[in-house]
């Protein structure tokens, strides 16, 4: 068993937000639907529980009502191989009514934060070349997806 598991709180889109998520990483599926019981005094064809696995990591998401809403002060890290998998996931997650943030950041559609990062990015933020990586970051932080091969110029010195 996992021992920590990210819990996610909708108000009543818990499992539509679990299969859209599922249908967006490969090895990924529904494991458990729990409904509300006629006496908990919301419906009880709601899912109130709605577990599912993520490229294999586990996540719960529950219809908790109420109207609370993310922050940025945490997010669903995603270290993505290539630009294709950041532009893919990035443009799923923005549809249908998603908001670009920056430096990587988005909430998809049901105010969920992500960050969607390619994990070749990484060797340009950090190491001995504090020059260098002060020009990728620059180029990072005029970013809303981060674009991998302008970071990569922008370490390399190219201007445009």
């Amino acid at each position: 068993m996992q021992k920590i598991v990210t819990n996610l709180w909708y108000d009543t889109q818990a499992e539509e937000a679990a299969e859209f998520y599922c249908s967006l990483f490969a090895d990924s599926k529904i494991t458990d639907v729990q409904y509300f019981s006629e006496s908990s005094g919301r419906p009880s064809d709601l899912p109130m529980v709605v577990d599912f696995e993520l490229n294999g990591q586990k996540f719960t998401a529950i219809n908790g009502g109420g109207d609370y809403h993310y922050t940025h002060a945490m997010s669903l890290l995603v270290n993505c191989d290539s630009q294709d998998e950041v532009d893919r996931l990035w443009s799923a997650l923005l549809a249908d009514g998603g908001k670009e943030i920056e430096c990587g950041w988005l909430n998809d559609k049901y105010g969920v934060p992500w960050q969607i990062w390619p994990s070749e990015a990484y060797e340009l933020v950090t190491g001995d070349d504090r020059e260098a990586i002060n020009r990728a970051m620059q180029a990072m932080y005029g970013m809303k997806k981060i674009v991998l091969q302008e970071m990569r110029d922008a370490y390399n010195g190219k201007t445009k």
